[in-house]
């Protein structure tokens, strides 16, 4: 005999951190961060230049460079510190030697020009860092896995830009992808919820229901999410139709 169509569900999904998250242009972020770096670039050069000056005129005092924006590493952290920023010393250091952290030296020594280290502190109240971007998902959607998250990262599913080397994540996009994950479920987290409810499918199954439109679900960067009424739904039609086999 064979078996009865699965009922479609009717579901409406009218969400707007769903549409901001299709509709994100990380392309213009990367050209409005290039804009920003030539203009910064201009002034520092001019401030570089002074900086060498000062040390051929042999005025050499902390003072001297400080006036102009010309900061040491230890001074630079400090700012850093006082600006809540959450890095060790030793892991600051090792951003300015991986430049990461753009430096430059004068003679021997080497200068964090203040207008590189006000961008690169900014840069936490727009970006996330690839860690601090997976923790804030990981509250909501489990079995997150750093190396998983990296991987959409490399993929571009989960858009990001490269900042000298180190790669950052819009706030503004993750934030928006935390609301989805919170009200959503992705395909292997409704199987988990199909199956603590008793309800046998295989995964290839509920995915045809899913590919046909039985089952409504959004698409952001390749992963599949069904909100998680939608899943209720089909988890109260499957407890229905057991009962209704077992009569």
């Amino acid at each position: 005999m064979p078996r009865r169509k699965v009922t479609e569900i009717k579901y409406d999904i009218n969400d707007s951190a769903v549409e901001r998250l299709k509709n994100y242009n990380i392309n213009y972020v990367k050209r409005k961060r290039s804009e920003e770096k030539a203009k910064i670039s201009n002034r520092v050069y001019r401030l570089i230049s002074m900086g060498q000056r000062l040390y051929e005129q042999g005025k050499r005092e902390k003072d001297n460079f400080n006036k102009i924006g010309l900061y040491s590493l230890e001074e630079a952290y400090e700012i850093v510190k006082k600006n809540r920023i959450p890095i060790s010393f030793r892991a600051f250091g090792g951003r300015v030697e991986r430049k990461s952290i753009p430096s430059v030296k004068i003679g021997r020594k080497r200068f964090i020009p203040s207008l590189l280290l006000e961008d690169w502190i900014s840069l936490y109240d727009e970006f996330y860092t690839v860690r601090d971007a997976f923790k804030k998902l990981k509250k909501y959607e489990r079995g997150l896995n750093l190396r998983a998250f990296i991987g959409r990262v490399e993929k571009n599913s989960i858009p990001s830009i490269k900042i000298g080397t180190q790669r950052w994540i819009p706030k503004t996009y993750i934030d928006e992808y935390a609301k989805v994950v919170k009200n959503y479920h992705t395909v292997s987290s409704a199987m988990n919820e199909l199956r603590k409810n008793g309800i046998k499918i295989r995964r290839n199954a509920f995915e045809r229901r899913i590919d046909r439109g039985r089952i409504p679900h959004v698409k952001i960067g390749g992963k599949r999410f069904i909100p998680k009424d939608v899943v209720k739904q089909v988890i109260k039609g499957e407890l229905d139709r057991m009962k209704n086999r077992n009569k």
